[in-house]
């Protein structure tokens, strides 16, 4: 019998986790967001961070850990999309919606994206996954899931078999997603928060911290509690603040 079958102790990578070469990669956001990215690039990724970048209406100062700060509107004459990728590090503020838009803006300005997938993280290797995406340690995803662009699944998450996570979504830390889930683009999944087998979540939803889902969420609606019911306030006023 082949020995890697029979092994108690077999593990697998996806590809993006066995990357050996790496890219020069400038992080869109300097904010906390884009200071996490920066650890987890440095130490745990074969790419080099090379510059930070900001709107330059936000930008406070010109090095940020020691690189240069260069104005998103000059980013591709400073850093031409033909020798760098970019990953936009901004968080799930005002629901996702900055961080969308500069992913558009970057991809209209013609730069291709990095992903980053935790060495400590479990993604079978037929799992789809969007550029720009950030999966953090202890993350589990199952076979025949799909991670769209631009999302972002914090530590712990754990997404079932077949689910979809679309694009531009944010995932708490033990967000547990069940099998067959449908997580619409643009949504959030507190910390703690369950989307049982079979579930779907729409378009810009907001699941809160340990709230259990188990008949399905409405787009732009927010859902507390346990079981979760969606409660007299629209998705994107929960998130109607800046930050990073």
């Amino acid at each position: 019998m082949n020995e890697e079958k029979a092994g108690t102790s077999r593990t697998f990578q996806h590809p993006l986790q066995a990357l050996s070469k790496g890219e020069k990669v400038v992080i869109v956001g300097t904010g906390e967001t884009a200071a996490v990215v920066f650890e987890y690039l440095s130490y745990d990724a074969p790419h080099q961070v090379v510059a930070f970048s900001a709107e330059g209406k936000s930008i406070t100062t010109d090095r940020y850990y020691d690189l240069p700060v260069v104005p998103f509107e000059d980013l591709p004459a400073a850093y031409p999309a033909a020798a760098n990728r970019v990953f936009i590090a901004i968080s799930f503020v005002r629901l996702n919606q900055v961080r969308r838009r500069l992913y558009h803006a970057a991809k209209a300005a013609g730069f291709d994206c990095v992903s980053y997938l935790s060495s400590h993280a479990s993604i079978a290797p037929d799992v789809a996954i969007g550029e720009n995406v950030m999966v953090q340690e202890n993350v589990t995803v199952q076979y025949g899931a799909h991670v769209g662009a631009n999302a972002f699944l914090g530590s712990g998450t754990c997404v079932g078999y077949r689910s979809v996570i679309g694009p531009h979504c944010y995932t708490g830390p033990h967000a547990t997603v069940g099998s067959s889930c449908r997580v619409g683009p643009g949504s959030f999944l507190g910390a703690a928060s369950y989307l049982a087998d079979g579930c779907s979540a729409g378009e810009n939803c907001v699941i809160g911290a340990g709230a259990i889902v188990t008949k399905g969420a409405l787009p732009r609606h927010v859902y507390l509690g346990n079981p979760a019911r969606p409660v007299a306030r629209d998705s994107f006023d929960t998130f109607d603040v800046t930050g990073g």
